[in-house]
């Protein structure tokens, strides 16, 4: 697995560098060795938040955990991403079966949970600006929005982020 780590807002020493290498080497038994993680680290005031992506090909696998001190929030982020791998294993095998070494997971309740529509909307997309958007869903009191964007006419996504500010999602 190759590596890649990233602070902000503070220097990430070389024991915490070690300390991440490590745990992150017993997620090597579920991946090809050319899989790369991304490993942020963002200190604010009193709690430190490690974040986690692993890509590979066609699938990502993300983490985020916050905690006073960044070694508990690393700890916490990596028992996350085995947990999310172990639960969803049958369907990530089935879907990516050249990639993934899925013999070695240790087997878990068989029952595989099923994704649920409760609830199907159909409704016509105006052509809008960004902002006309983010009003709307703000309006709507949602944490995200489908609109068709009056210039390039694609569909496109606005998202209320955890720290108040928007992110755009756009197809591509």
């Amino acid at each position: 697995m190759k590596i890649n780590t990233t602070g902000r807002k503070v220097t990430l020493k070389p024991n915490f560098l070690n300390l991440v290498e490590e745990k992150l080497d017993k997620l090597d038994k579920f991946f090809p060795e050319e899989v790369q993680a991304f490993v942020t680290v963002t200190v604010e005031k009193d709690w430190q938040t490690v974040e986690i992506t692993i890509k590979d090909g066609g699938v990502s696998f993300r983490s985020e955990k916050s905690a006073p001190k960044m070694e508990l929030a690393l700890e916490a982020a990596v028992e996350k991403l085995e947990s999310q791998i172990i639960k969803n294993k049958n369907k990530i095998s089935n879907k990516f079966k050249s990639n993934y070494k899925y013999e070695l997971l240790p087997t878990v309740d068989e029952d595989e949970e099923e994704y649920e529509i409760v609830r199907k909307k159909v409704f016509d997309l105006e052509p809008q600006s960004v902002e006309d958007a983010i009003f709307e869903m703000n309006m709507l009191d949602h944490t995200f929005f489908m609109f068709k964007d009056i210039v390039t006419e694609e569909i496109n996504v606005v998202y209320k982020r955890k720290d108040g500010k928007y992110g755009l999602l756009l197809p591509q």
